[in-house]
């Protein structure tokens, strides 16, 4: 190894994180290039240690990174930095990760909820085959049970409700995951439910009530549960077929996303909680309330496919700097 090459070329990295490890206040930006720079310069030294060792730069890698490491751990803003890191890199790259999961579960719990809408609202011995009553005029006549579920609380305490039930059935479909057959079965029951109710109001010709008290909220919820069952199936699989990883690790690597996702899952649903408590029962007209619940989903969609594809970017960038800087070739 060049060793002098090998400084010239990164001494001005070096001097950078110098400089920001010795600063009194960061910027969120500042502090995640300080853990950037930290984990490349770690890299670095590790590097120059084996191939090429000169003490007085070791040494002085050493110390630079030691103030470093001081920084980033004893920081007070640091829990912060990690907590804005998390819902701007972390949660989004997961979810982000596991698009191609949730976008199936969506797909096929839709196609389960359209199928028994369809066919309860068109054979009449459907109601009989799922064992329903003949007259449900009570759950599906204007101010009847559908509605009045909406209504026959106080908002914030609905709310709190909602969210506390959404959140436990997400939770149960990521880490139930690992046994694959129970998250089908949680996810088959829910489209089940939602599949009866809409035949019921279908063939009572309230549809328009259905979408008007259940969109607002229904979008952002069913998205957040999507995504738990997608992530959940995807832990399950990851144990059946790990990959070129061991089991152990691949199951944890994924053990790690699916926990992230859930952490970031309880503020989506606490929106989704309040959307049902105040807008779905509320007075405004429906094509405002379902407005609200559109936008909130749009936001989401947005915010999960920019902030992702960036993570994954930047995480793609710093593997390939990383793998460049210890290529045989850089000797």
């Amino acid at each position: 190894m060049d060793v002098d090459a090998y400084s010239a070329r990164h001494r001005q990295a070096w001097a950078r994180l110098d400089s920001l490890a010795g600063r009194r206040k960061l910027t969120g930006a500042e502090a995640d290039e300080l853990v950037l720079l930290y984990r490349r310069t770690s890299q670095q030294l590790a590097r120059l240690q084996t191939h090429s060792p000169e003490p007085e730069l070791v040494a002085g890698l050493s110390a630079l990174l030691a103030r470093a490491r001081g920084r980033i751990v004893g920081s007070s803003p640091d829990t912060w930095t990690e907590i804005r890191r998390f819902f701007t890199h972390r949660f989004p790259a997961a979810v982000y990760d596991a698009f191609g999961w949730w976008l199936g579960v969506a797909v096929v719990f839709l196609a389960v909820v359209a199928g028994f809408t369809t066919w309860i609202s068109a054979d009449p011995s459907a109601r009989r085959t799922l064992g329903l009553q003949e007259d449900t005029r009570a759950l599906t006549a204007p101010g009847g049970a559908f509605e009045t579920y909406y209504t026959e609380h106080p908002n914030d305490a609905f709310a709190a409700l909602v969210w506390t039930n959404n959140a436990w059935v997400s939770a149960l479909a990521l880490f139930l995951g690992v046994l694959i057959l129970p998250v089908l079965y949680l996810l088959f029951m829910n489209a089940l439910n939602i599949g009866v109710t809409a035949g019921l109001m279908a063939d009572a010709g309230r549809l328009d009530s259905l979408f008007g008290f259940l969109l607002p909220h229904g979008m952002l919820e069913l998205t957040a549960i999507f995504i738990a069952g997608g992530a959940g199936l995807k832990l399950g699989w990851t144990l059946i077929d790990p990959g070129p990883r061991s089991r152990a690790a691949a199951v944890a690597q994924q053990g790690r996303s699916t926990a992230a996702i859930a952490l970031g899952l309880v503020p989506t649903l606490l929106v989704a909680g309040l959307l049902e408590g105040f807008v779905t029962p509320s007075a405004l007209p429906t094509p405002a309330r379902i407005g609200c619940g559109l936008l909130a989903e749009a936001l989401f969609l947005t915010y999960i496919f920019a902030a992702g594809r960036r993570a994954k970017a930047e995480d793609a960038t710093a593997t390939l700097e990383v793998s460049t800087d210890t290529a045989p070739g850089t000797r």
